[in-house]
């Protein structure tokens, strides 16, 4: 068994989660039930005890998993899931009739009795956000959600959410966007206003598809990795992109760490992050992330990052 490693503590609303998370989107998909119970132990050895999943994840297989796995440990973690992607023609939406219904499928998949951060995967054109967040805060009042967060919204969409809230009532405590040193666009959009509205960020892709963990080389696409089996390869891995990982990868080494340890770094630099949830497909991915949230850039560091590197 690993010896834990000392993660600090983030806040999410009420909740209190360590700095680095376990995003669960490879569970059902690219992993079965068996390596997804070692990834699952491995990352309670280490004390990464956040776990972000999504009814869409692995086809709901991502939940099943999970609510087999912990059952007897669900006391250990706090459990997030995300609902309002389209799981099916009839599953999908933040319509109050299923913004109940997607719970409680949640719940039955994840075998508990509550959530811990229930989030709307994206925004739903055809539902108001007041009628949501209405429905979220009953299930809240019901003891079923502990807190609500949002996904994919923008920052014009956080400020209308946080106006249709209700006196007294359950409002967004979180929002989980995009965002790594190769796609900052969000430090222009969702990201300032989360300070302004006191919002926890959750960054997605915090590791740009494996691209800021090392392995990648040009011509070289390790066999079984994320993006060996992706229509985004050819997208992504240009000369641009490599010459932008070469940046990032001599100003980490100059000072004596890994691009993996810059990537999380500079994400938990940004003060509302609370806690950077790398997906992982083997103990040993969680065991490097976790170990990897040891430096947190200075304010000199991120100024030196954003001078330095031509992603902007």
């Amino acid at each position: 068994m690993s010896a834990s490693i000392h993660l600090p503590m983030r806040r999410i609303g009420s909740l209190e989660v360590p700095v680095v998370g376990l995003g669960c989107n490879n569970f059902g998909s690219r992993l079965d039930e068996g390596t997804t119970r070692r990834v699952v132990d491995a990352a309670l050895d280490v004390g990464v005890t956040f776990f972000d999943t999504a009814d869409i994840y692995g086809r709901t297989q991502s939940e099943t998993f999970l609510g087999r796995i912990l059952e007897g440990r669900r006391d250990r973690v706090v459990l997030a899931t995300k609902f309002g992607m389209e799981v099916d023609r009839v599953r999908r939406g933040a319509a109050p009739a299923y913004v109940r219904r997607a719970l409680e499928d949640s719940l039955r998949r994840l075998r508990t009795d509550r959530i811990d951060l229930h989030q709307l995967h994206e925004p739903d054109p055809a539902t108001p956000i007041a009628d949501t967040l209405g429905a979220l805060d009953g299930l809240v009042r019901e003891g079923k959600l502990r807190e609500i967060g949002c996904s994919n919204f923008s920052g014009p969409q956080l400020h209308e959410a946080s106006a249709a809230v209700n006196d007294g009532a359950a409002r967004f405590v979180s929002v989980q966007n995009e965002l790594n040193l190769l796609d900052r666009a969000d430090e222009h959009d969702a990201l300032p206003v989360t300070e302004q509205l006191g919002l926890a960020y959750i960054p997605y892709f915090p590791l740009a598809n494996g691209l800021l963990t090392g392995k990648y080389r040009p011509g070289v696409v390790p066999e079984g990795s994320r993006l060996a089996s992706s229509r985004r390869a050819e997208q992504l891995l240009t000369d641009g992109t490599f010459a932008q990982l070469e940046v990032l990868e001599r100003f980490a080494a100059e000072r004596g760490h890994s691009i993996l340890e810059l990537a999380i770094g500079w994400l938990l630099a940004h003060a509302p992050v609370a806690s950077v949830i790398a997906g992982a497909t083997t103990p040993e991915q969680v065991q490097a992330n976790a170990a990897a949230a040891g430096w947190v850039l200075t304010a000199d560091e991120m100024e030196l990052v954003a001078a330095g590197s031509p992603i902007l």
